[in-house]
């Protein structure tokens, strides 16, 4: 399912102008990293993608849905979100009856409700806790939490916000196991993250913004290996591009697997 931003302008009640004239679209099917400093308005941009924002000026579309016409509810079909914080999310007394909620609300039988809380629970690594509170859970957990109650809703569209931050190094290879099985699906994935490594390896499209603009959007070989660009967003490339950079490689490897056979080749070349 597509998302599409057309001329989207939008202030809180402050008076900060958190988004200028966005014009964007993800394609359906589409991994996609957005990236920025912060207040740079990562967060407001995909608030609008399930209604929990609505533009002062312009519109979203959710395919043929315009957000300002449907509920948040309605929106929660199709698109499904990962807070950053998870404590902003997590309500039930268990983990189980927070990942069943939203099966449940859509009115599903309780077998599939069953099937799809057992499914998301394993998918993220906590079939053990599924009778625990979630509030006794390590924060790294609570967020994997989250994440099972968001897949279980089986949205085409999923938003991820700072999913890496908290988590362990075998947090994140799971993490990235999940996207990989989301892209494979063929839904639509979009993440927010300052983790750079992360957005390289597992998202083929980068967007960055600054001051509630887009500054580039491309792919992310393009993107990522443009170091002023991404010093005008207050970010640093990722660390597998500046040693890539230092070493003189011809391109910009976006894994550790690329990095070995771009620098086996020039070391072979200079032999």
């Amino acid at each position: 399912m597509s998302v599409r931003f057309e001329g989207v302008s939008f202030s809180y009640p402050s008076g900060v102008q958190a988004l200028r004239d966005i014009d964007l679209a993800v394609g359906d099917g589409e991994a996609v990293a957005v990236i920025g400093e912060n207040g740079a308005g990562k967060t407001t941009l995909a608030k609008h993608m399930n209604g929990l924002l609505h533009p002062d000026s312009g519109k979203v579309w959710v395919g043929d849905w315009d957000t300002a016409e449907r509920t948040v509810a309605q929106l929660s079909r199709r698109v499904g979100y990962v807070f950053q914080n998870p404590d902003d999310q997590l309500f039930e007394r268990s983990v189980r009856a927070e990942v069943a909620f939203g099966p449940r609300n859509l009115g599903l039988s309780a077998t599939d409700v069953r099937s799809l809380v057992e499914a998301s629970l394993a998918t993220v690594g906590l079939e053990a806790e599924a009778e625990s509170h979630p509030y006794d859970l390590h924060v790294s957990q609570r967020r994997m939490v989250a994440l099972a109650a968001t897949l279980a809703m089986r949205t085409p569209v999923v938003i991820l916000d700072e999913p890496t931050t908290g988590q362990d190094a075998a947090g994140v290879q799971r993490l990235a196991g999940i996207v990989d099985g989301l892209k494979a699906a063929g839904r639509t994935v979009v993440t927010i993250s300052h983790d750079l490594d992360f957005c390289a390896e597992h998202f083929e499209r980068v967007v960055v913004m600054s001051r509630g603009h887009v500054l580039a959007d491309g792919p992310a070989p393009e993107i990522l290996s443009q170091v002023d660009l991404l010093a005008q967003a207050d970010v640093e490339p990722p660390q597998i591009a500046q040693l890539s950079r230092a070493l003189g490689l011809p391109s910009t490897p976006m894994s550790v697997e690329e990095f070995v056979e771009l620098f086996a080749a020039q070391r072979g070349h200079e032999v």
